[in-house]
């Protein structure tokens, strides 16, 4: 008998593990919001229905799908590369930027501010094929550790938010990375990551050119910048890539506030989600002052908006993806 009701015990336990698309949030309104607007948009016969193939949800990388502090992870490589190549040839080092970068003064290069950044990563990110340089990320991915919680960076994505994007894609979603961040970098480890393939990532774009290589057809990283995907960027990217208006918008910052605003504006069921980083503890709580990351005008805009604040300290049981924490 006692085998029995153990049996039975599991069976139930398991089923109930199962029936749950979003184990790693708690329970309460921002998990019930989520669950509620997908059934609302996927439950044929619903007055928000909405045809698979308009079941788009966009998501910011940075911040929202893994972390951001204390700088962008692809800041990171960018100085990692920087100092290869300034080792293999030192007059690349031509700048006081360029030069702190490859010591690691980051203070010296914040203070130059975007333009500063800019700067390091046109140099490290130029002079290379696509095809080489996204080989180069996916190595450095492998083995690249954060610089103050020790962890991999490839375990510091948000094991809520890949939970999201699976159970999106279980109801006929298709999820996109829209992000400030450089489209051949995130095409290097997303689709591992995030199971987004490189053809659902707006990002970012430094020049390119193509030209024939030692007899091989090659595109070719130039410095310079043709795109920004930030802010009112992001929108402008949406349209031009994808032609539909997402009916799912995740972000964190106020780089992504004209994407929520545009998204969630018009007709239909609509959801705008705002990740905010308030769990010092087990990550970091930021939001209006911060140099990374900052949320200003989404705290101040978004609740008349009716978007959805994610508290990461109350609503995630657990944050990263490579631990049980």
């Amino acid at each position: 008998m006692r085998n029995v009701l153990f049996l039975v015990l599991s069976v139930v336990w398991i089923g109930n593990v199962l029936a749950d698309p979003l184990p790693s949030w708690n329970e309460g309104e921002t998990k019930t919001r989520l669950l509620e607007f997908v059934n609302r948009v996927t439950e044929p016969g619903s007055p928000d229905f909405v045809p698979t193939p308009a079941r788009v949800a966009v998501f910011d990388n940075d911040g929202t799908l893994w972390a951001e502090q204390p700088v962008y992870f692809q800041f990171l490589y960018a100085l990692d590369r920087l100092k290869e190549i300034a080792a293999a040839d030192p007059s690349v080092l031509n700048s006081d930027v360029l030069k702190a970068a490859a010591q690691g003064d980051l203070e010296t290069v914040a203070k130059a501010g975007e333009e500063g950044l800019l700067e390091v990563v046109m140099v490290s990110h130029s002079g290379i094929s696509v095809e080489d340089f996204q080989a180069d990320v996916a190595k450095w991915m492998a083995t690249a550790v954060h610089p103050t919680k020790d962890l991999p960076l490839k375990h510091m994505t948000y094991q809520p938010m890949l939970e999201l994007l699976r159970y999106l894609r279980d109801e006929g979603f298709t999820t996109y990375i829209v992000s400030g961040g450089g489209i051949h970098f995130m095409r290097a480890f997303a689709e591992e990551a995030y199971g987004i393939p490189p053809e659902q990532i707006i990002g970012s774009a430094g020049k390119t050119r193509y030209e024939i290589v030692d007899g091989e057809p090659t595109i070719l990283k130039d410095p310079g910048i043709a795109f920004i995907d930030d802010k009112a960027g992001k929108p402008v990217g949406i349209d031009s890539k994808i032609g539909r208006k997402p009916i799912l918008v995740g972000g964190n910052s106020d780089g992504d506030f004209e994407m929520l605003e545009w998204a969630t504006s018009g007709d239909g069921a609509r959801l705008g989600l705002i990740v905010h980083h308030t769990d010092a503890t087990r990550e970091w709580a930021y939001d209006r002052d911060s140099h990374i990351g900052r949320l200003d005008r989404g705290l101040d805009e978004g609740p008349a908006m009716n978007w959805l604040f994610v508290d990461m300290a109350k609503d995630w049981s657990r944050v990263w993806s490579g631990s049980g924490n």
